[in-house]
């Protein structure tokens, strides 16, 4: 088998029991399948104890999709580092936000005992036992952070007041009015009786960190509940005396991500977005405890800063991507002496914890499994693996993925993911599936791709391509990079996707006429206009909560001023030709593409009108076969367990018949599967 391929413009460079469970398009290689996607577990949630020595984490288990449609939940576990072992903590509530309560030898998070109940703060022992409410909230907690005397708590929660009802026994929705603001509150749990007083500030609190000694606060608030202030209106405030009293603000303008104080409390680390106009808070900067200007540090850095925590008074600790890759580092607080502990190549980090003693574990997953938690050998620098959820995987026969690159019309080089077909046989073409990350300001990493909505390991276990582009625009390579789509929605973008295909290609293991592609969000946007503008390239979509018209998205989304400042970067009636020729809908007369389009009932994102208009204008104008599938309760990406598993049947059905079926007559509209009993243990 090939172990690259190099041409003139490419270089490859413990489970839940299911039964019955469903025998789905084997190929002839034993590899994953949908019912495989439906079950997988991964490491969510990861926190390490002061002492070094004990980790927690939560599982994320999907619910069996042939039993309940319902969302995933999480379990409690604990891990002792220096043997290895995990074992469950908390198995019978959900649990999230999960921290070491200090000064204590307990564990605390958020759950509840009923669907009844508000959200509130439980806690349990590290020597194990029942896990007990410590402190409850009329209305539910969304997130807190404990102060250094493990006592005082600052949480976020929605307003307790209310606006009084209707007394007629019908009540219309008022469209964006009488919001309820998530405050910020603070109380002392250790004191009984003692009644939580809310941060006299307005707007909507979206983090509360405690300073170092315990008498500060930096604050991250935005002027209303919207999403769009959430996104881009967001600012940071220190206060004092309890929340009572403002000692500074900070400086910026634009999207805002994490906060972090400095061990001495004279700095903050704050990872926000160069200016108004940056699409992602990845890059990082230094500010005064005080508040004023942030400095940033290393504004040419080729990538994305991920996570900070400081490892003394002037260094900070980061993990960042580059590219398709991810790094752990360190930097001086002055922007000095940038070093690269954990280069790429390895496992893809995706965020860190770091105890006193120097212990450090990650969230990171391969190409071969998801999510897991690891830890850093103090002497090697090398990660070692702790835990393994999902063994089952290692019986798998999985495609090859290697990491490849490409140059675009303007000579601009791309990265991205191809993953090959399990049974490979060097020297024959085969399917391609194309995948669109949305965003656009997001990446692929070369990780683990494989989930309800991206095909990965199932598509190469039926013997297709899978790619999967970072088109410009994507996140991971600096801010000019990430930048460089805006103003010219679906132009160069797309075109660098349609340049990695030709690639592909070219090289000659791919068959021209067999090229599909999906995506969901702006992902789905990127199916639409290929369906319908580049229609003779493809022969399939799949079209995942996408936009097909740029004007009507325009007054139906919750994000109309990101849509403007970090996308567009004009205003829909400045140019309504524009944006209506950059739209699917304005294509979808000489649509020739079977698409599969599906989305949402609830998604305030991307509004299923979209989704409407496409299917409408290419079944009305147009032989071409055309689905539209909804599905009730679901928003911008589904979350629950069947309609997941839904989902990936139908795509995949979709394909099969349209890449490689011989009559492509449009699948029936019932998922067609046969109920038999099988050894999930593999």
């Amino acid at each position: 088998m090939m172990s690259s391929i190099k041409l003139k413009k490419i270089i490859i460079s413990t489970f839940i029991l299911f039964l019955p469970v469903l025998l789905l398009a084997q190929s002839s290689s034993d590899g994953m399948t949908p019912i495989d996607v439906a079950k997988i577990e991964r490491v969510d949630e990861i926190a390490l104890s002061p002492s070094g020595d004990k980790a927690i984490y939560t599982l994320h288990m999907q619910a069996n999709p042939l039993e309940k449609n319902k969302p995933a939940t999480y379990d409690l576990y604990l891990t002792d580092l220096e043997s290895g072992n995990s074992v469950p903590y908390v198995t019978s509530m959900n649990v999230r936000e999960i921290a070491f309560r200090p000064g204590h030898h307990t564990i605390t998070f958020l759950s509840r005992r009923s669907s009844r109940d508000p959200i509130a703060l439980f806690e349990i022992s590290l020597k194990g036992g029942e896990a007990r409410k410590i402190f409850e909230f009329p209305t539910s907690i969304a997130d807190y952070d404990w102060a250094p005397d493990g006592n005082h708590l600052a949480f976020m929660a929605l307003d307790t007041h209310r606006q009084e009802g209707s007394l007629l026994p019908y009540e219309p929705i008022i469209y964006e009015e009488n919001l309820i603001q998530r405050r910020g509150f603070i109380t002392n749990v250790a004191q009984e009786g003692y009644r939580p007083h809310r941060v006299q500030l307005e707007g909507s609190v979206y983090q509360m960190h405690w300073s170092p000694e315990g008498s500060k606060l930096a604050i991250a608030i935005a002027p209303t509940p919207l999403i769009d202030d959430y996104y881009m209106r967001q600012q940071v405030v220190i206060v004092g005396d309890r929340g009572q009293k403002v000692l500074g603000k900070v400086n910026h303008e634009g999207k805002l991500g994490q906060i972090a104080w400095s061990p001495d409390g004279m700095k903050l680390a704050i990872l926000a977005g160069a200016d108004i106009y940056d699409p992602i808070a990845g890059r990082l900067f230094i500010v005064p405890a005080t508040g004023g200007e942030p400095e940033q540090l290393k504004p040419d850095f080729k990538g994305m800063f991920e996570q900070v925590q400081w490892a003394d008074s002037n260094t900070v600790n980061y993990l960042a991507s580059k590219g398709v890759w991810s790094v752990y580092g360190s930097i001086n607080a002055d922007g000095t002496n940038m070093n690269t502990i954990i280069d790429q190549g390895g496992p893809n980090l995706t965020s860190f914890e770091e105890a006193e003693d120097g212990t450090v574990i990650f969230k990171a997953n391969t190409p071969k499994h998801p999510n897991e938690l690891y830890e850093l050998a103090t002497t090697s620098n090398e990660l070692l693996r702790i835990t393994n959820t999902n063994p089952w995987l290692d019986s798998l026969d999985f495609g090859r993925q290697e990491v490849v690159s490409w140059e675009a019309n303007d000579e601009t080089v791309l990265q991205g993911m191809l993953i090959y077909p399990a049974d490979f046989v060097k020297g024959q073409k085969y399917p391609l599936i194309t995948v669109v990350h949305g965003g656009p300001e997001s990446h692929y990493d070369n990780g683990w791709l494989t989930s309800y909505s991206e095909p990965g390991q199932v598509g190469a276990a039926q013997d297709y391509f899978v790619f999967y582009p970072n088109y410009r625009g994507s996140t991971g390579r600096g801010e000019v990079f990430a930048k460089s789509s805006q103003g010219d929605p679906a132009g160069a973008e797309f075109d660098d996707i349609i340049a990695g295909i030709d690639a592909l290609i070219e090289v000659g293991v791919v068959d021209s006429a067999k090229v599909g592609v999906t995506g969901g969000s702006y992902g789905g946007y990127a199916t639409g206009w290929f369906a319908t503008r580049y229609t003779d390239r493809f022969a399939a979509g799949v079209m995942f909560v996408g936009i097909s018209n740029n004007l009507s998205k325009w007054g139906t989304s919750d994000i109309p001023q990101e849509l403007y400042l970090v996308h567009a970067r004009k205003r829909v009636w400045e140019d309504y030709e524009f944006f209506l020729k950059r739209s699917p809908v304005y294509w979808a007369g000489q649509a020739d593409t079977p698409l599969l389009i599906l989305a949402g009932e609830e998604d305030t994102r991307v509004f299923p009108s979209q989704s409407y208009e496409l299917y409408r204008h290419i079944k009305v104008r147009t032989d071409t076969p055309v689905r539209l599938v909804l599905y009730p309760g679901e928003g911008h990406g589904n979350a629950n367990s069947t309609a997941r598993f839904d989902y990936n049947i139908r795509m995949m059905r979709w394909f099969d018949t349209y890449l490689k079926g011989e009559t492509q007559k449009i699948p029936n509209t019932e998922i067609e599967v046969k109920p038999v009993e099988v050894d999930l243990a593999k």
